[in-house]
């Protein structure tokens, strides 16, 4: 999938070496131990989604569903980061193969992207909803959220496919390149290349405006329709629940979509690699922990699933 760079003649094959965080002992192990919990409340928050929608018949709507495939995209991109990253924080870096940093660039892009699109799909489906609530069952039918989930997932593949195939195209200066971030990411691996890379830069800007303007794009038109429909709702019960519900999804979309465009973005000649790393820690980790909190936490229907379930394993073992 990945073309070899010519340095690869030079003295074996080119390895990468991620920039550890700290070189101070105490603060490595406590890093490992905050960066080891979040990652386990991750885990734990969006499994538990996944799990309440899927035994739970009343939770079987396309809201849910797509609140279910986000929450596996959650697990699965975080999976492909953080235990790399741990084991690199505790400890020697360990160099990363170029293959291997070519694979989690590939899966980070996919899932990243995929979970861009799912975001502004949830948006289509609030609109649908929203101003259309008579014709909902008949517009979001069963087949037609599988295949706007499957075509989320495949234009992601093939956009991420294309930008890490040509990424990994250039050639790399030396044997052993440090990688000033704790991933393989787009912006700090072109940075390592002795060669130009202005086509691959404007590729990037392409990709980025369609895995993220254009969604957002969607997602903003979309509420202005929502906005409009909610402000003609005479109960105030009525117009404070449409908030609410969506709400939740615009406080992700905002952290999601933000620190995601700074980063890829803005002019090179204008972005420092250290920013870079600490916004990819917002979208690494609390993107990924705030969804199951902000769709739990903002949803009576989620709560009272999962109190109604806890408490049935309760009772049961209590027997």
């Amino acid at each position: 999938m990945f073309a070899r760079s010519p340095v690869l003649n030079q003295s074996g094959p080119t390895e990468f070496f991620f920039r550890v965080l700290t070189t101070v002992p105490e603060f490595q192990a406590l890093l490992f131990l905050l960066f080891l919990l979040l990652y386990l409340m991750i885990l734990c928050g969006n499994t538990a989604i996944i799990w309440v929608v899927c035994t739970h018949s009343s939770l079987r709507t396309p809201m849910y569903f797509f609140l279910c495939n986000l929450a596996f995209v959650e697990i699965s991109y975080t999976t492909v980061v953080v235990p790399l990253m741990l084991s690199n924080i505790w400890g020697a870096p360990k160099p990363i193969p170029l293959a291997g940093c070519g694979a989690q660039m590939f899966f980070f892009l996919t899932l990243g992207g995929a979970d861009c699109f799912l975001l502004a799909i949830m948006a289509y489906d609030r609109y649908v909803a929203i101003c259309h609530p008579l014709h909902y069952t008949l517009i979001m039918t069963q087949k037609l959220c599988a295949q706007m989930v499957a075509c989320a997932v495949g234009l992601a593949l093939v956009l991420s496919l294309q930008l890490t195939s040509l990424i990994f195209t250039l050639p790399f200066c030396g044997h052993r390149q440090e990688i000033n971030h704790f991933l393989c990411d787009v912006p700090p691996v072109l940075r390592l290349a002795c060669a130009d890379i202005r086509v691959h830069q404007a590729v990037l800007y392409v990709v980025g405006i369609l895995v993220l303007t254009v969604p957002f794009l969607l997602i903003c038109v979309s509420y202005v329709f929502i906005a409009s429909a909610i402000l003609r709702i005479r109960s105030a019960e009525g117009r404070r629940r449409a908030f609410s519900t969506c709400s939740s999804h615009l406080t992700v979309v905002l952290l999601q979509y933000g620190f995601c465009a700074v980063v890829y973005l803005r002019p090179q000649s204008t972005s420092s690699v250290d920013e870079d790393r600490q916004f990819a820690l917002v979208y690494t980790f609390v993107t990924p922990l705030l969804n199951p909190l902000i769709y739990t936490l903002r949803n009576k229907d989620v709560k009272g699933a999962l109190k109604k379930a806890i408490s049935s394993k309760a009772a049961s073992e209590a027997l």
